[in-house]
């Protein structure tokens, strides 16, 4: 994701890249998330993994299940638990339509970024996503050697 120059509080916390090649990402949704006071310190100093998490809707509600966050050393008595499960905001209609793509068509919630918007608030970027084969991750290897390759040789002209 490309930082925009204008915002200067736009930063990216962290990048799940692997769900790229793992997952065909159809469609991507941006959504909040409901943080405890010493969760946004550590993000702001940077200590998180989204690489292994995954969204799921249960009850009407969307949840973060298995992110890291890493503990704010300066928080002693108010510390927050690293994986806990952490609640998304998105708009009702949006819920039903991520419950819908999960259940009816097979498909994953899988996170993508997560980040701090123009504003300073912490969004999460989620991809509505199928699962690759090993044959179309080979094939998206190929696809990816191959304009490697074209671009090396536009470069050096041979």
């Amino acid at each position: 994701m490309a930082k925009p120059k204008d915002n200067p509080n736009y930063k990216v916390i962290a990048e799940n890249r692997r769900a790229r090649y793992d997952y065909a990402i159809e469609d991507d949704i941006e959504c909040g998330i409901i943080l405890e006071g010493s969760e946004v310190k550590s993000l702001r100093s940077g200590g998180t993994n989204i690489a292994e998490s995954y969204a799921t809707v249960d009850d009407g509600e969307l949840w973060l299940v298995n992110s890291y966050i890493a503990p704010y050393d300066q928080a002693k008595t108010f510390t927050h638990e690293e994986k806990r499960r952490r609640k998304l905001l998105v708009s009702k209609k949006e819920m039903s339509r991520l419950w819908n793509d999960t259940q009816r068509k097979g498909m994953t919630l899988v996170p993508l970024v997560l980040y701090f918007n123009h504003r300073g608030l912490a969004k999460l970027k989620i991809g509505i996503a199928k699962g690759k084969k090993n044959y179309d991750k080979r094939a998206t290897d190929a696809k990816r050697d191959w304009s490697r390759q074209k671009q090396r040789l536009l470069r050096h002209g041979e």
